[in-house]
């Protein structure tokens, strides 16, 4: 029998460019059973895609694109969360 299952990643961008080199991302997948570890911040230097559109290449679907941060004047320089934040998904099937 075959089974449906969803994959999320987040991709944390450089700027709002799709094409814009990744900084940070986190990937939660829904086929690794449960109580087995989903990946952690720091398992890899590189990260799983270089930019969006690279994932979106491989077939994952854009879900969530980034809005644009509002800067006030006087905040310019503010550090907070990271700004660009796409979220993908991608289905995939198992066998059960």
């Amino acid at each position: 029998m075959s089974l449906t299952r969803q994959k999320i990643l987040i991709l944390h961008s450089s700027d709002p460019d799709l094409e814009s080199r990744t900084v940070a991302w986190a990937l939660y997948d829904s086929t690794i059973p449960k109580g087995q570890l989903q990946m952690n911040t720091g398992d890899s230097n590189e990260p799983i895609y270089g930019s969006v559109l690279d994932a979106m290449r491989d077939g994952w679907n854009v879900i969530q694109l980034p809005t644009m941060p509002i800067f006030r004047t006087g905040f310019e320089h503010e550090q907070g969360h990271l700004p660009y934040e796409t979220v993908l998904e991608k289905k995939v099937t198992i066998d059960e």
